[in-house]
Order: C-alpha cells, then structure tokens, then sequence
C-alpha cells in the first residue's frame, strides 16, 4: 500500500499545522509530545554540518520507533545525491552493500524530482523502487519526508522497518514532519557556521600566502607554501604551482603531496586544452580528470574532481593553481570553486608584489656591488700596485739575497692577490643576462661571488662531464644548494677553508646515476638545538628530485667543521 501525504508549501506553516492537530487527539500522541520536544532539542544542538545531519538521522529513528534512518543530500544540480547519512547499518553491512546510492534512479530519485511525504506499507512493492544491491538489509515499511532549509530543498528524510514489524502511522508522519521542519532551520544554521569557517580557513591561508611570498626568503620555498596551503584548504590529494615554461606551457615548480613525487620540472604540453583556457586567464573545473578529454597528460589519470585556477592579477597571468582530489571524493562545491578562486587571485597579486620587492633588493644589490667595485678597482687594487712597486724597488736596492728573495715572494702573492680581485670584480659587475649557461662557470660564479664575504676562494674540484650530463632542472637546484651551503658556512661556521666539490660519476642508492655536490669547511660545526631550516631546504630540494641531503664532518682537525652533501639524479 502507497500513501502520499501532500506538504503544505510554506515549511513554517507545516510545522504549525502538524503542531496544532496534536491538541485534542490520541493520549499516545499526546503522551509523545515531551519526546518530540526532547528531539527538537537534540537536533537543534552543535553547529557542525555532518555530526548535525547524524544526530538528526538518530533522532528521527528513536522518534518514529523505526530500525533504519537516513539523509540523503541533494547535489548541486538537484537531480542527485551528493551526500547521504545512515544511521542503524553497521560499519560491516555498509561495506558489503559497497557504494553509496546516488539518486538518479529508484525511490531515491522519484523523491529528488518530487518532493514529497511519503508512506509504504512494503518498500519493495513500490513500481518506482529499483531493489536493494547484494548485502542491503531487508526493508519493508518506509516513511520519506522532505527537508527544506530557507525554502530550498536540502534533501530528503528516510525512514525504515518500523521496529516490531507495523507501519508507520500518521502520528509518525506528524512527527517527523516537525522534527522536519526543526532540521531545516538546525541544517541552515549549520551551514551558515560552517560556510563562515570555510571562508576563515581560505582567509588566514591566503594570509600565510602572502607572508611567505614577502618574507624575501627563497622564491622554490614561498611557491610550496602556495601548493601547500592550496592543497589543505581545498581538501586536495596534492596541490601544484604551474609557471610558464620557456618552450612554451606550464612548468610544474612546486608541489604538495604527502608522499615525494618527481614532478618538479614536468612541463603540461601548450596544445593541452587547459593549458590554452589557463594561459587566456579562465579557470578551468574537471569532474574527472582521469576521463576528461581536455587532460591530455599522464599525470591527471590517477585524481578524480580537480580545479585548475590561473594565477592571474591585473590582467596578467602568471601561471596556474591546481588542487586535484582522489579519484572518486566528492566534487567541488559551488562555495569551495569561489573560495579557490579568490585564493589564486590573492597568491597571484603576492606573486606580483614579491617579484616587484625582489626587483628592488636585486637592484639595491646591483648597485652596492657596482659600488664596492668601484671601490675595489679604484682605492684596493691602486694602493696594492703601489705596494708592489715600492717593494720591488727596495729588492733593487737590497744587497742581502735573503731580503731579495723574500721580497720577490711578497710581490709575488701581491700579483696573485690583485688578479683575485680582479676576478672578484668581474663577477661583481656581471648582470644576470650575462650569467653564463654551463653549470659548471655557474658553479665558479657562485664560489667567486662567496669569496668576497668570506675573505678567502673556497677550493674547488670537479669530476665528470659536468656541463653535458646534469639536466637544467638539477643543475639549476644544485646551485641553489651550493649557494645555501656556502651563506651557512659565512654566516655560522666562521670557517678559514672550504673545499667544494661536485662530482657527476656518482651512483646514487636506487641504481641510477647522479650527481653530488660536497661543501666541507673546518669551522665550528652544527651547534646543539640550533637552527636547521637552512638544512631542511637543501633535503627538501634534493627529495623533490628524487634525491637526499645530509651533513657530516668536516674538513678540520678531528673532523670539526661540516661537510653539507647534496645529490639527485642526473
């Protein structure tokens, strides 16, 4: 037997009427007002979307004396179920029953398209019920309400297998149709909390966003944090920054996810579809990126719902946001794709203004350099020659052959002094158009332009075929490094030598070949408690590439110092 109860179409006046008929009926409906009282109570309590729904599904069952309740949440589109809520089946019998129902067909749907309270005597003689899957439990008796929050459909109430094996009655009906009513206003409430939370958690990220990228730390370091906080803020499997690639596309520079991956330096193709929309500054939303003809790279067949958002302020793109989730989690909301949105505007207008503050300090840089050049050429380098002349013309004068040849050596290493600064200067007045493309003269570059602050040129030694071996992407990161260890080993160490080495023989624990960087010095070594982010940048570079970074002792007596190891693979 079906029942169809028709809803009054105001859900406040639902609730008035179904209030008003229990005055004057049954002692048994009047004996479970307190009870519907206490349940109105119940769900009214907590303000967390989900543990709102379970209490509601718990409430209504106890209520209505029914074995099995359930929510099932209407999806965006209104034509399925984009969340659904038990209560009474066990975690074992819902593994057996396998994936959760989705709206589109069976009873399920029929109430998704028409709204409505609805009794049966037997589930299962219904022509619009579509069956149980294999391992459902056995349903008979059923009551569906509707639950509206705002006047909008939320989704539906379903209740099951009245206990004791009768049918729901229409105390039943008026019962859960109030409580019904209670819900919408509790699921509304929640949803208002925990759409203020959501916007709170994208606005302190998109804060810590723009602190990383302004900080003037490293620029690898600062776009993580963009990767890392889109990822936590979008519930993402991973969370990837996309900058434009010199052969055209989108070159992947940072990356969140909790297991190592080696996509660093993996460059989307410029005929990729989602490429050219990204580029043209339009974001980019995928209900399945492992079947979506528009991700045409390998990498996308493992995610499932994914926003591609550019990176785009003041109508320049700057690269692109990407913030997949597991094949199979739910899709992006509505809310979720303009939160996204406007973090990758915010992280776009950082990016601009952190490039706008690196312009300067490189320009504050420049010319200071320019200036101790200057300074260097024009008062050091002068004085120094005079010295020698002066000193080459007392070893003319002397007649004592141990004064003679003692001179001769102090002139001798003032000579090797003067090329040295000479070739400080150099290095001092090249720009970064004029850095040269080897990694090996990029290497001496960086230990030349080290010497200066030092007060002395680390040693150097090199194996391997350097230039030809090591791709751009580890070389360019191995540089990095180099120049991470050498500012430690001035800053820290307070170190009277340093030997570098880099050395493109080696074999790496996997099997493949690889390429290893070695900074010993024989300073004071790694204090006790002391600061490592310096240390923890150089293992995060390497494991990025598939590689490791460690530190051992170092080049002075008994060991003191520290040796910083750096490899990746070629």
């Amino acid at each position: 037997m079906t029942a169809a109860v028709p809803d009054a179409p105001d859900p406040l006046e639902a609730a008035t009427q179904a209030t008003r008929s229990l005055h004057g009926l049954s002692t048994e409906l009047t004996a479970r007002v307190p009870q519907l009282l206490e349940a109105m109570r119940s769900v009214g309590t907590g303000l967390e979307l989900h543990s709102t729904l379970d209490r509601i599904c718990e409430t209504a069952a106890e209520l209505a004396d029914a074995r099995y309740a359930a929510i099932g949440v209407v999806d965006e589109e209104g034509d399925g179920l984009s969340d659904f809520v038990t209560y009474g089946v066990d975690e074992d019998v819902a593994r057996r029953i396998g994936r959760r129902p989705d709206g589109h067909a069976g009873l399920l749907g029929a109430l998704i398209r028409d709204p409505q309270t609805i009794r049966l005597t037997d589930l299962s003689a219904d022509p619009r019920a579509a069956g149980f899957p294999p391992g459902h439990p056995p349903m008979r008796s059923f009551l569906g309400v509707p639950i509206r929050v705002q006047g909008e459909i939320f989704g539906n109430l379903y209740l099951a297998e009245k206990n004791g094996g009768g049918d729901f009655n229409d105390y039943d009906v008026h019962m859960v149709r109030v409580l019904a009513t209670e819900a919408g206003i509790a699921i509304g409430n929640a949803r208002l909390y925990e759409a203020a939370r959501q916007r709170e958690r994208w606005i302190d990220g998109s804060v810590a966003v723009t602190t990383a990228l302004l900080s003037g730390g490293d620029a690898d370091d600062a776009l993580t944090v963009v990767a890392e906080q889109a990822r936590r803020l979008a519930d993402a499997a991973v969370g990837i920054v996309l900058l434009p690639a010199e052969e055209g596309g989108l070159e992947i520079v940072a990356v969140s996810s909790p297991r190592p991956t080696k996509w660093l330096g993996v460059v989307i193709p410029p005929e990729s579809p989602v490429v050219e929309q990204l580029m043209e500054g339009e974001a980019v939303f995928v209900t399945d990126a492992s079947t979506d003809v528009r991700m045409i790279h390998r990498l996308s067949a493992q995610y499932g719902p994914a926003m591609l958002l550019p990176l785009q302020s003041g109508g320049r793109v700057l690269g692109a946001l990407a913030t997949p989730r597991a094949r199979g989690a739910r899709e992006f909301t509505e809310a979720e794709r303009t939160l996204g949105t406007q973090f990758a505007s915010q992280a776009a207008l950082a990016l601009m203004m952190a490039e706008a503050q690196r312009d300067r300090e490189r320009l504050a840089v420049f010319e200071d350099r320019d200036r101790i050049a200057r300074d260097l050429h024009d008062l050091v380098i002068q004085r120094l020659f005079a010295t020698g002349m002066m000193l080459e013309s007392a070893q003319r004068k002397s007649v004592v052959p141990a004064v003679q040849d003692g001179v001769g050596k102090a002139v001798d290493e003032l000579d090797v002094t003067i090329q040295e600064i000479r070739t400080a200067i150099f290095a001092l007045q090249q720009g970064p158009a004029e850095a040269p493309s080897g990694l090996r003269t990029r290497v001496l570059r960086e230990i030349n332009m080290a010497a200066v602050p030092l007060g002395f040129k680390p040693a150097h030694r090199f194996l391997g075929a350097i230039d030809a071996t090591v791709a751009e992407l580890t070389g360019k990161n191995l540089v990095a490094a180099l120049r991470e260890a050498l500012s430690n080993a001035f800053r820290h160490a307070g170190a009277s030598r340093i030997e570098v080495v880099v050395d493109a023989t080696v074999t790496l624990p996997d099997g493949t070949a690889g390429v290893r960087l070695s900074v010993a010095d024989d300073g004071v070594g790694l204090p006790e408690g002391g600061r490592r982010s310096g240390l923890r940048n150089l293992a995060r570079r390497a494991e990025s590439l598939g590689g490791a970074s460690w530190c051992g002792p170092g080049i002075g007596e008994d060991g003191g110092g520290t040796t910083v190891v750096w490899e990746a693979p070629l």
